[in-house]
């Protein structure tokens, strides 16, 4: 206060000296009463804080329960087809009809095409015609009742001539046949290489079948997961990665050898395809069954939280939330396997649990309006 009154005084005493009349400035006079409130207001000490307002979190909970969970040992396959094949042509000649298109199934020995067989015809009954003179010959000699000027050597030369004659025959209705190309499987006509009058030569290619009602995917592991593994052991084959159809598998055979290269062995599954969803050549998802635990504590994998490689869960406490750290097992999918610090029955926060710590009050509701609050 004296040091205001001070400066208050020595303002009018300079104004006086200079000869110039001043008048005092009124935000002078405001600035003083304000400045001796603020003054007080120090001196009186400050306020109370005000208490923190405490509200309830809204959560969605789900019960602790117990059932089975699986170890699987995720990886890629490339699925092939454990019959195809690719049907050529034994004889060359013109295309004179197409039987099938692609996309058409066929069964063992069905009529595929039709090719020129007119050179094959002639030499077949060229071929028989020879046979039948040399058999008639034999039949001259056979009944002749004198036998002595029949020589041995004569007649068994006789008899050879006849069984190459016959070969002859033989070969020459192979190749008739062969005119008529027919699938050596049951399957699906893949490709189709050749037009009705195109030139066909000798082991040309005509057609590419494929069996696809059972494919076999190719498995690369790592040497590590081979004591893991048996046959008939289940897996799981996906599609696609953003597939969740999937397909149940068994492994049907394990390679006894480690690619010294790459330190992977192959690992064939067998896969069935009734439906007809699995193509070979694709590139699928795969995931090896190891092992199960059964009758385990299991929870939405979503509901753990992860702080510093510390796993746990918010259990509901009547309207307060308890923090407890837990052990995980087993995971499968969406569910994990509690291994310790939880028990079946109690109610969990699947939803909502990032804005919680111990001890927080929160507010069970439905997913609906946890998802419009959210919002």
């Amino acid at each position: 206060m004296d040091s205001l009154n001070t400066l208050a005084n020595s303002q009018v005493t300079h104004s006086h000296k200079s000869g110039i009349q001043t008048r005092p400035l009124n935000g002078f006079k405001f600035a003083l009463p304000l400045l001796l409130v603020s003054v007080l207001s120090a001196c009186s000490g400050e306020e109370p804080a005000k208490e923190e307002e405490k509200y309830a979190v809204p959560v969605e909970t789900t019960t602790v329960i117990q059932g089975d969970v699986s170890s699987f040992y995720s990886t890629t396959a490339t699925l092939e087809a454990p019959e195809e094949a690719k049907v050529v042509t034994r004889i060359a000649g013109l295309i004179e009809a197409i039987e099938v298109e692609e996309g058409d199934r066929v069964t063992k020995g069905q009529l595929l095409a039709v090719i020129d067989a007119k050179r094959q015809r002639y030499d077949l009954a060229r071929s028989q015609a020879e046979v039948e003179i040399i058999e008639q010959e034999l039949n001259r000699l056979k009944k002749m009742g004198n036998r002595e000027f029949i020589s041995a050597d004569s007649m068994a030369k006789l008899e050879y001539k006849m069984q190459a004659a016959i070969a002859k025959r033989d070969l020459a209705s192979l190749h008739v046949e062969e005119s008529m190309v027919r699938s050596p499987i049951e399957g699906v006509v893949a490709i189709r290489f050749v037009k009705k009058g195109n030139m066909a030569k000798e082991f040309d290619e005509l057609f590419y079948i494929v069996n696809q009602d059972e494919l076999h995917g190719i498995v690369h592991l790592p040497e590590q997961q081979l004591q893991s593994l048996r046959l008939g052991q289940d897996a799981q084959v996906f599609a696609n990665k953003h597939s969740q159809d999937t397909v149940h598998a068994k492994v049907l055979r394990i390679s006894p050898i480690v690619d010294a290269q790459s330190g992977t062995f192959k690992v064939t599954l067998s896969v069935p395809n009734d439906d007809a969803k699995l193509k070979a050549g694709m590139f699928t998802r795969v995931e090896l069954r190891y092992d199960t635990h059964n009758n385990v504590i299991t929870v939405p994998y979503n509901a753990v939280v992860n702080q510093d490689n510390q796993f746990a869960l918010y259990v509901i406490d009547g309207t307060n939330v308890n923090r407890r750290e837990v052990s995980l097992g087993y995971r499968e999918a969406d569910t994990v396997e509690i291994i310790s610090g939880i028990e079946p029955g109690e109610q969990i926060v699947i939803r909502g649990q990032q804005n919680l710590k111990d001890q927080s009050l929160v507010e069970v509701i439905s997913s609906l309006d946890l998802a419009s609050v959210e919002k």
